[in-house]
């Protein structure tokens, strides 16, 4: 799913983690010229370099998805529109960053 989900996307960089360190995921990136910040599993024979303070992002973005998750209406989607769904999540966001 990975793959259906990048395409057509316009990024700098991707973070994800050790999860998605495959070779068939870095040569697209690579050939799309987006950086991967993805760190290299253990079992990798070659181990990569990973930009580890760009890495730490990631975290930020989990716990304020987590956070999201919390208001109710956003994690059973009640929203029937898209439109609305973002509007909902943009009006949590504010919310979480006022820290209400």
């Amino acid at each position: 799913m990975a793959l259906d989900l990048l395409q057509g996307i316009r990024a700098n960089k991707l973070i994800a983690d050790k999860a998605y360190d495959s070779n068939w995921l870095l040569y697209y990136l690579d050939s799309e010229n987006i950086e991967a910040v993805i760190p290299p599993k253990k079992s990798r024979l070659q181990q990569r370099t990973t930009d580890y303070t760009a890495y730490k992002q990631r975290n930020v973005i989990e716990r304020t998805i987590n956070k999201l998750k919390q208001y109710r209406k956003i994690a059973t989607r009640y929203e029937k529109t898209a439109t609305s769904f973002l509007s909902l999540c943009c009006l949590a966001a504010t919310f979480i960053n006022l820290n209400l």
